[in-house]
């Protein structure tokens, strides 16, 4: 009978789960992840709408400590009652009974029953939440759970492991003392409340009269949605504590436990006689007393036991004028019948505080674990194991002091880690004379802290806790983690209360410090243990060039471990709290191996901030379910992340995988005082408002002096990230605010915090120099949506008031509209909050975060889209390449003789339009699209420029090669009329001695001889090519300017050829008197840059003048030379200062070293005019294809086959130099697709700077290369492109040979094809056509193919010996044949890319990298002449360098000496130094403000850079000797170079270029 009942109770309780949707949940156990994460449920504040909801919903409630979690009901519609309305009397129907309908409507759930199957279908470490939120909320705990499906009865003292309680207990004596402990230690005063058989009062009711009369700490009949159809509870043991307040309104002096047994105790047995054994006092409702009653014989157990006993009659009065009858020692009958409940529990509860008074027996969780018929969840193997690993590591804190414990076991975090931070610090704040030398003695300090870390062993704890977290599997690494948590609370609690107890003795004492230090040093939690696995980590990976390096342990590992804990919802120390430092090395790393185990996840950053104890932490904690620390005696230090994670079904609303919360210690901490409070708050604001997506405003309480201060640090955080182009959003919360509900206080209160808020803009923005009227200036900000109102936190006064659900409420309202502008925001992915954390804190280190900061993540994308600018700007130029061949053959051949622009747009239109869609798709739809939208003008632009550009430069080089093509239209005539007299003398030869027939003459040499008379008449008769001698014009012509001793002297020394690269220009230049009457003896360095400026920018026009010159059309001319010189000149003259003069010999120096630059142009472009038009050389180069012809008319040949011989020999030059066309694009093309073409600008820089460092040969040679690139790096960077170029056409190139062999085929076939259109074009023509005809149509089939072909094939056709040829196909046959030997030969000798010569490409390769690549900025920096990187020539924002250079390489010097300044511009910036703007400024201004100086120093981004800069550190010692000959200084007393630059080597110089 009784299995049929345990199968019945079973299948009721089966159907439950059934009805709440979690039927299979008892097996498959329920997780945090299933209620934590962001779904649906957790949005919307809503009444479910069936049974299946009502558990997410309970448990959404519940983890926003909303007590109200237990009276969810289902939202159903509102029924109307039936009527039964029959029209008769209305008195006699209230008699009539209804109808009992047989099939009853299901009994709704009852409230219990789901929070009881939430917990039965949970594992050990959802139930721990339960529990814990269940005691937040003040409710009963279970105690004793009778096990549905084994008939167990579980004791889940795990759950209650983390519950602590703060109490103030009062002695005999009055005395009031504090007390904070774990309840399942904590020694207390139990009182047991049960029945025996039904009772007409609620025994739990009673009970919460006794303990909290304004809250229901345990669930009752007459509570909403209680129902007679409770499954789970009855058997229940539940537990709750009543917490004194230290008060004389306290119920009890001390804290005393509640035990509750639902249900009729006769059935459940088992837990009636342990919790009775275990109880300080039993309480027992009996309805009546009655001798025949079973119940009795337990009663008169109880009676007999010597713990105190209350037995309280619900059905019975009370006979004696007293309502409590003590009926012996310790024991008492009370009579409720009759009694209103408040004076009944006033009456026990005063017999309870009288018993108790006089008992001593206590009660203690734990011990209960002892008791054999429970089944403790503790002994869970998965527990056990993660317990003894726990206790393992504890095992080597016994009997040691919690306060120095720290310091002994975590040595890598102590005062070695706090120096290192201070030093990091101040390396930021450079103060002596010589800051190269000051920084690299700070970080040689930085890394002797380092190696004394190192030196600590890695210790026997830690080493036991790393070992864990690696091989314990996730549960048992799950409660090694809480175990740890517990022993360690229980290691230190004592010390701790100690200390507080000193700290409120000596409260009233002025100094504390010693106390709070103390109290610093005993806290002892997990985070301490992680932020030295941190401080491990980062000591083993630090560098260190002084010393050896030893072999450490490999501890890369570490980041992993803590990356996996913070996937499974733990939170990550981000900011360590006691160094006030972030760990960049160690947070870094986590994030990277995070990014690996779960990929580059979006996030949306939520940061809070508020003044201290104003309940940040709570109100996460009841958003999301969190667990970060809240008790006020452990307040959060530094910042801590913790990842949320976001359901499947809201990823698509809310676009994003996770919300990740930091959470920061409070502002106007009382740990710091005075100015380090301000600077502190300030960098902590900073920090968390510019890491955050949106920062929560955390405001507490109504006072205006508090909100004031903590506005003036929140809109000075606001204002710098304005400042700095982010752009986070911000809710202000007002918490504890009074009275929520009154409309006209909030109004007030939001017009108030408006006012407030603008003046602390105004006032913000006189100290940060920013524009700004009101808040709004700065921030998008709305009052009447961005101002939460929060109500008071508890409901009365704690300890044993319960949250306000309107708290918990306003947390969910709030958590939706978070929610609702996550879904609005792009967020971050976790590889750009890394790099958000790296660039504010790094900037924060500096005294001025606005000058400092560096956004890393917009130079990353900023970087990308300039590889995608190149590779379209690419595409346009490739494009008009194309489009130029095409249009040169067309002007050649005569088809097109005038070029308008609008044509060229046309070609281009397509390309055009193309990379248009590409442009608007890319900013559209790149996963940065939001931070590239501000560079899309100004690319887009950029674009259309490079477009018009090419068009107009098109357009010149067409018109010039049109009007080429006229001037030589002469010319061809004359060539015409000697082709056909070569012709007709090579015929008339070959029939003469074919028909004198005599075998003993030799064809080739009688051939020979007569090509020699007849190109010697043709010689006489066409004009001599005058030879070129431009160095005696340049020399004429500056003697003429000039005076002429002066030039030949000049031209004789040679000193002329290195005046790019003087050291110092002194000795051409005359001092003038200056203001204080001596002789200044020197050129200052600024003036020496303006002259070597001077000298690039009359080079740089030099050769644009050159190309001007009309050279295609008049060859060289000798008033070239004098344009040249006069603008030389005057441009000098322009060069007007007031120190110097420059001497006569600069000027001829000067001419001298840019005619020789510009004489090989001269040269090559003059080459090319006598090339065109030299006759004579043109005919001697037709040799061979006249003795062709010759040939075969002696050998007899047919008209046919000579004349297909002799068009395939004409078209053999242009199929070449189509080809040539060819593969000047397709070497660009590839080149443009390897290093060091295939990046960026910034890029190209570094392997210009490697290939430097490499270079072989003579150290002299290579430091005037050094020279070339520092002081003409766009000079530099085209050598470095024609020496690249030359390189790649030396190599092997198979995919090219591959393509020229593929072209030429092409073209063979398009020749072809050619032929045969022409003759096919024939058939249709009625009349009868001559070969002339032929020829025309031939040509002008290849004019887009190769141009001038009616040149190129023209051949004598006004003979009779073509006329006979009717057969144009045996023609086609002719050409076929003969053009595939022609094609054949070609690619013999084409088959290298080496076998190119570069003077026969029409623009060679080299040429159109430069043009493409050179079409950047080329601004230097003001003070090192680093060069500016960005891709784009008049780019708005800032210059930016990636490699700037120590001072001296431009010979800069101290003032008055002959010592190098070797500091480096991104130190000067962090450091207090000074400098002047100009030479003859008397101003001056902080380095790490150079913008204020103006001009070229306003648009110079220079940011304090820390890292290595090993490569011109290397430059400056490898090269030490010739920089001190170069300027004629020395690096000595303040210029003393750096011990520890010395230890860089080559290898060094080229790894710190970071080349990917």
């Amino acid at each position: 009978m009784l299995a049929m009942e345990d199968q019945s109770s079973l299948q009721i309780t089966g159907d439950l789960f059934q009805r709440l949707g979690i039927e299979d949940r008892h097996k498959d156990k329920l997780t945090r992840t299933n209620f934590l994460e962001i779904s649906p449920s957790s949005v919307h504040n809503k009444e479910p709408s069936n049974e299946k909801q009502l558990v997410h919903t309970f448990m959404q409630r519940l983890l926003t400590v909303d007590y109200k979690s237990r009276h969810v009901t289902i939202n159903a519609e509102p029924t109307i009652p039936k009527s039964e309305h029959t029209g008769g009397d209305v008195y006699n129907a209230l008699f009539t009974k209804r109808t009992v309908n047989i099939e009853r409507k299901q009994d709704p759930i009852h409230p219990m029953d789901v929070q009881m199957a939430v917990f039965l279908c949970a594992d050990p470490f959802l139930q721990q939440t339960i529990v814990t939120k269940l005691s937040q909320c003040q409710y009963a705990l279970p105690l004793l759970v009778p096990s549905p499906f084994t008939g167990e009865i579980e004791f889940p003292l795990w759950t209650m492991r983390q519950i602590n309680k703060s109490w103030k207990r009062t002695d005999t004596s009055g005395h009031v003392s504090s007390k904070v402990q774990p309840m399942c230690t904590a020694e207390t005063a139990m009182v047991a409340f049960f029945r025996l058989g039904s009772v007409s009062s609620s025994k739990s009711q009673l009970m919460n009269s006794l303990i909290n009369e304004r809250h229901n700490t345990f669930f009752h009949r007459h509570c909403p949605g209680s129902s007679r159809t409770r499954l789970l509870m009855d058997g229940v043991v539940e537990i709750a504590w009543y917490l004194p307040s230290g008060k004389s309104t306290d119920h009890f002096p001390d804290c005393v436990a509640f035990c509750n047994l639902h249900g009729d105790s006769s059935n459940y047995m088992t837990q009636r006689n342990i919790v009775t054994e275990m109880a300080s006092m039993n309480v027992v409702f009996l309805p009546k007393l009655d001798e025949n009653d079973n119940n009795m014989v337990f009663v008169q157990e109880l009676c007999k036991s010597s713990t105190p006993l209350i037995v309280l009659l619900t059905d019975e009065e009370e006979d004696n004028e007293d309502a409590v009858c003590e009926i012996g020692e310790g024991k008492f009958r009370v009579g409720l019948r009759g009694r209103n409940q408040s004076d009944a529990s006033d009456d026990l509860r005063r017999v309870i505080k009288f018993c108790l008074s006089k008992s001593s027996k206590t009660f203690r969780l734990e011990n209960m674990a002892e008791i054999s018929e429970l089944s403790l969840d503790e002994l869970n193997l998965d527990c056990q194991r993660g317990k003894e690993a726990a206790q393992n590591m504890m095992a080597f804190l016994e009997r040691k002091d919690p306060s120095t414990v720290k310091e002994t076991c975590l040595p890598y975090q102590g005062q070695l880690w706090h120096a290192w931070c201070q030093k990091n610090k101040d390396l930021r704040r450079l103060q002596s004379t010589n800051i190269e030398m000051e920084k690299s003695r700070i970080q040689r300090e930085m890394r002797e802290l380092r190696e004394k870390q190192r030196a600590h062993e890695f210790n026997k704890p830690m080493q036991i806790f790393v070992q864990n977290l690696e091989c314990l599997s996730f549960n048992e690494k799950m409660y090694f983690l809480k175990w740890t948590v517990v022993l360690l609370d229980e290691f230190t609690s004592h010390k701790i209360s100690d200390i507080h107890q000193e700290y409120d003795k000596k409260w009233a004492e002025s100094n504390l410090e010693n106390i709070s230090k103390k109290l610093n040093a005993t806290t002892f939690g997990l985070e301490h243990i992680f932020r030295e696995m941190g401080q491990i980590y980062e000591a083993s990976i630090s560098e260190n060039r002084v010393m050896m390096r030893k072999k450490i342990q490999d501890f890369s590992h570490l980041p992993r471990l803590a990356a996996e804990l913070m996937r499974c919802g733990l939170p990550l120390e981000l900011m360590d709290g006691d160094a006030a430092h972030v760990p960049l090395v160690w947070v870094s790393a986590v994030l990277d191996e995070l990014i690996k185990i779960l990929g580059d996840q979006r996030v949306f950053v939520l940061s809070v901030l508020g003044i201290q104890s104003s309940g940040k932490s709570t109100m996460l904690n009841a958003m999301f379910g969190l667990q970060f620390a809240v008790s006020a005696g452990r307040c959060t230090r530094g910042a801590f992340m913790q990842l949320v994670k976001v359901s499947e079904e809201m990823k698509a609303e809310l676009k994003i995988d996770y919300i990740l919360v930091v959470d920061t210690e409070g502002l106007r901490a009382l740990e710091l005082t005075g100015k380090d409070t301000i600077h502190h708050d300030n960098e902590l604001a900073t920090f968390v408002v510019g890491l955050g997506n949106m920062t929560l405003i955390n405001i507490f309480g109504e006072n205006p002096a508090e909100m004031q201060d903590i506005l003036q640090i929140v809109v000075h955080a606001f204002m710098r990230m304005k400042k700095v182009r982010l752009n986070p959003s911000c809710v202000f919360v007002h918490q504890n605010v009074s009275d929520v509900a009154a409309r006209e206080k909030i109004m007030e209160g939001r017009r108030r915090l408006q006012q407030t808020l603008d003046e602390m803009t105004q006032l913000s923005a006189k100290e940060e120099v920013f524009d700004a009227e009101c808040f709004s200036d700065v921030i998008t900000f709305n009052v009447q949506t961005d101002v939460k109102y929060f109500a008071q936190l508890w409901e009365g006064s704690p300890p044993m008031a319960p949250p306000n659900p309107c708290y918990s409420e306003n947390v969910r309202e709030l958590k939706k509209d978070i929610l609702s502008c996550a879904s609005h925001s792009r967020g971050l992915t976790l590889s750009q909050f890394r790099t958000r954390v790296k660039d504010l804190w790094n900037a924060l280190l500096n005294e001025n975060f606005v000058f400092s900061f560096k956004n890393a993540q917009e130079i990353s994308v900023y970087r990308k889209l300039e590889e995608q600018y190149e590779s379209w700007t690419w595409t346009l130029r490739s494009a008009m390449l194309s489009t130029e061949d095409k249009m040169f053959n067309r002007v050649a051949s005569g088809t097109l003789e005038t070029i308008e622009k609008l044509d060229l747009i046309k070609e281009m239109a397509e390309t055009m339009e193309n990379i248009q869609k590409e442009f608007k798709l890319y900013f559209e739809e790149d996963i940065d699209k939001e931070t590239l939208i501000q560079w899309k003008s100004k690319f887009e632009k950029q674009i259309q420029h490079l477009h018009d550009d090419l068009i107009n430069d098109s357009k010149r080089k067409l018109e010039d090669i049109i009007n080429e093509t006229n001037i030589r239209k002469k010319f061809d005539l004359q060539v015409a009329d000697n082709e056909m007299i070569l012709f007709e003398k090579c015929k008339e030869l070959a029939l003469k001695l074919k028909k004198n027939g005599d075998c003993n003459v030799d064809p080739e040499a009688e051939f020979e001889l007569m090509w020699g008379k007849w190109v010697s008449e043709l010689n006489g008769q066409t004009p001599k090519i005058k030879y070129l001698d431009i160095s005696n014009d340049v020399v004429k012509i500056l003697g003429e300017i000039h005076e002429s001793t002066l030039v030949h002297e000049r031209k004789k020394s040679s000193e002329y050829k290195n005046i790019w690269n003087v050291g110092e220009y002194n000795k051409y230049v005359f001092m003038k008197r200056s203001n204080f009457s001596f002789w200044e003896r020197s050129i200052k360095p600024d003036d020496q840059k303006l002259i070597r400026d001077l000298i690039s920018k009359v080079t740089e026009e030099g050769k644009m003048k050159v190309n001007s010159f009309p050279f295609s059309v008049q060859g060289y001319n000798l008033s070239y030379i004098q344009d040249i010189a006069r603008d030389i000149k005057k441009q000098v003259q322009t060069l007007s200062h007031k120190s110097f003069d420059l001497k006569k010999e600069f000027v001829v120096d000067l001419s001298l070293y840019v005619f020789e630059d510009v004489s090989p142009l001269i040269a090559e472009l003059h080459g090319k005019f006598n090339d065109a038009n030299d006759l004579f050389s043109y005919v001697d180069q037709k040799q061979i294809e006249y003795f062709k012809i010759f040939q075969n008319y002696w050998q007899g040949a047919t008209s046919t086959a000579v004349l297909g011989e002799q068009i395939c020999h004409r078209l053999k030059q242009p199929i070449k130099q189509s080809v040539y066309n060819m593969v000047a694009t397709f070497v660009c093309g590839q080149m443009r697709g390897k290093p060091p073409f295939n990046g960026n600008r910034a890029d190209l820089e570094k392997h210009i700077l490697k290939s430097l460092a490499e270079q072989k040969g003579n150290k002299n040679e290579k430091f005037q290369n050094y020279l070339k690139y520092i002081y003409s790096p766009k000079s530099h960077f085209e050598y470095f492109i024609e020496e690249s170029v030359q390189e790649f056409m030396r190599r092997e190139n198979p995919q090219a040979v591959a393509a020229i062999k593929q072209y030429l085929e092409e073209k063979e076939r398009n020749i072809i094809s050619a032929a045969k259109m022409a003759t096919d074009s024939l058939s249709y023509v009625n009349e009868c056509v001559d070969m002339k005809t032929w020829m025309t149509r031939f040509a002008n089939n290849l004019v887009d193919e190769l141009g001038n072909t009616s040149i190129h094939t023209r051949v004598h056709i006004s003979t009779d010996d073509f006329k006979d040829i009717t057969d144009y196909d045996l023609l086609v046959e002719v050409i076929k044949k003969e053009l595939s030997e022609i094609v054949g030969e070609l690619k013999r000798n084409l088959s290298k890319l080496s076998s190119f010569r570069m003077d026969t490409f029409r623009e060679r390769p080299d040429e159109i990298l430069i043009k493409h690549f050179c079409r950047c900025c080329w601004e230097q920096c003001p003070f090192c002449g680093a060069v500016c990187t960005n891709s784009q020539k008049d780019h708005a924002g800032d210059h930016n360098a990636d490699f700037h250079r120590s001072l001296g390489l431009n010979g800069r010097h101290y003032k008055d000496s002959t010592e190098f300044s070797i500091d480096f511009c991104t130190t000067l910036v962090a450091s207090d130094k000074l400098f002047s703007p100009w030479s003859d400024c008397e101003r001056t201004f902080p380095y790490k403000e150079h913008r204020r100086a103006g001009g070229m120093f306003a648009r110079w981004g220079i940011s304090t850079d820390f890292s290595e800069l090993a490569y011109w550190k290397w430059f400056i010692c490898e090269f030490q000797e010739n920089l001190e000959n170069h300027h004629n200084k020395t690096f000595c007393g303040r210029g003393r170079i750096p011990e520890e630059w010395e230890y860089y080597n080559q290898l060094d110089a080229v790894a710190s270029l970071d080349i990917q």
